[in-house]
């Protein structure tokens, strides 16, 4: 069983995840480059993977943009984005970032492109797609 480990740029948190990943997404959608402050948030997803918090679980807080499904978990004395159960518990999302151990799996695609910045000109060879993928 793979394992990885992570934690926020204050280390106040601490986290561990137990399981792979299904699926690794580069999202360009508006609420995501506000989130972020960049171009995309890279984002890991899994519905069998275990998040184990291993410290500081009272400094996590979430925020839900009203009349949306985005949701951000973050620390709250560093800010850093953090991992979080949604869809009523079947799905982990893990922000790429806040992983101290290495991946073994690449992004998938960059989604939402409809909705990228005038900026960004992403280049790569993965896939695109205008929505989320199917």
């Amino acid at each position: 069983m793979t394992e990885h480990h992570g934690a926020c740029l204050c280390g106040k948190v601490t986290f561990e995840i137990k399981g792979d990943f299904e699926h690794f997404y580069l999202c360009h959608c508006s609420h995501c480059r506000k989130d972020t402050g960049s171009a995309h948030a890279s984002n890991l997803f899994a519905q069998s993977a275990k998040l184990i918090w291993l410290s500081g679980e009272e400094n996590i807080r979430t925020y839900t943009l009203p009349g949306t499904h985005h949701t951000k978990s973050f620390c709250k004395n560093c800010g850093s984005a953090l991992p979080q159960i949604q869809m009523n518990g079947h799905l982990l999302v893990v922000p790429a970032g806040c992983l101290d151990s290495s991946l073994a799996i690449q992004p998938d695609a960059h989604i939402f492109m409809a909705s990228k910045a005038e900026w960004d000109n992403t280049s790569d060879q993965r896939p695109k797609f205008e929505q989320g993928p199917t």
